[in-house]
């Protein structure tokens, strides 16, 4: 019989979706409050893969990732997700959002995205919010899945979520050493 053990630390991920940079730098400031102290800023990268944000944020969409120093305990997701759906509702305007934000975390094999939408390969967690695998990790990179959206299976993204991984991995070294 296996030993229920507590969950190793994970690292903290946010990626945005807005037309602005001042969108971008309001919503981590939230975060920035909340969970600490920033340690990777990617460059705002144009968002091609789909119209569907478009009609309701407008356009051109940029992408961007920020990751934090602090790292979490991955069961923490679900909240971080009530709270980053909290900030895109407050910087909503006439009813429409103007920032999509997506937390999810890092660990030493995966990428997990939180999301509000089921599907099978989402698990339940908590308070609505479900977890989904959406890279794995294999052979000094990510790799997606079948159901991976298009742009995280980008080489633009998945070099970004490669240097986050790295991140943490040098922290849990250093925290260990």
């Amino acid at each position: 019989m296996g030993k229920a053990r507590k969950p190793k630390a994970v690292k903290l991920i946010i990626g945005m979706l807005a037309k602005s940079q001042k969108l971008f730098d309001t919503a981590e400031e939230f975060f920035v409050k909340k969970y600490g102290p920033v340690d990777y800023k990617s460059p705002a990268i144009s968002f091609k893969y789909t119209d569907y944000y478009e009609k309701e944020m407008g356009g051109p969409l940029k992408r961007k990732f920020i990751s934090f120093r602090k790292t979490i305990s991955p069961e923490k997701i679900a909240k971080i997700k009530l709270f980053a759906n909290s900030i895109e509702e407050n910087l909503s305007a006439n009813k429409k959002r103007r920032i999509n934000i997506d937390p999810g975390y890092v660990s030493d094999s995966k990428l997990v995205l939180a999301t509000t939408k089921d599907y099978f390969h989402r698990i339940y967690l908590n308070y609505g919010i479900y977890a989904e695998v959406t890279l794995k990790w294999r052979k000094g990179g990510f790799e997606p899945f079948e159901w991976t959206y298009p742009d995280y299976r980008s080489k633009e993204y998945i070099d970004i979520l490669n240097i986050i991984r790295n991140l943490h991995m040098s922290c849990l070294k250093a925290k260990k050493g």
